[in-house]
């Protein structure tokens, strides 16, 4: 392989690699079949990865909730042997608040073979969805073209 000229340029077609457009953990983070086991392991990442101890993201879901969570609560849910502990859509919600990990939006999204994309790549996804739909009638007009041209 031909060494590079400049060691400080990268080369695009190597060395770069498109950003995730989508919000949402890796594919296939959490397998399994059992949805209160996978939640629950969901719950334990964000967790684990929002750099956030449990007792400041508990106070800070309590804020936004109006009314106490207490660590030992996110714990029920982060464990898969607590069956009894699912949490609710308001929780859930101040969790993701609480922790910035909108990771598991495109969790519950994924379920439904869906994707959560950030606001500002929403008119980028329109115009293609246009341009996609002028395709297909640009294509449909020449099919009927060809066959009046036929008819005649």
């Amino acid at each position: 392989m031909r060494k590079p000229r400049d060691e400080f340029t990268l080369d695009l077609f190597n060395d770069w690699t498109p950003p995730r457009v989508s919000v949402g953990f890796e594919p296939d983070a959490f397998p399994g079949t059992r949805l209160a086991s996978r939640i629950s392991r969901a719950i334990a990442r964000v967790l684990k990865d929002c750099g956030k101890d449990r007792r400041t993201v508990a106070a800070q879901m309590s804020e936004r909730l109006g009314y106490k969570v207490t660590k030992e609560t996110l714990e029920a849910y982060a464990s898969e042997a607590k069956t009894q502990n699912n949490i609710t859509v308001e929780r859930f919600i101040a969790l993701i608040h609480a922790t910035g990990k909108t990771e598991l939006l495109g969790f519950l999204a994924e379920g439904f073979d869906m994707a959560v994309v950030p606001r500002k790549y929403e008119n980028v996804i329109e115009l293609a969805l246009i341009e996609d739909h002028a395709r297909m009638i640009e294509t449909r007009k020449k099919t009927l073209q060809a066959r009046l041209r036929g008819a005649q």
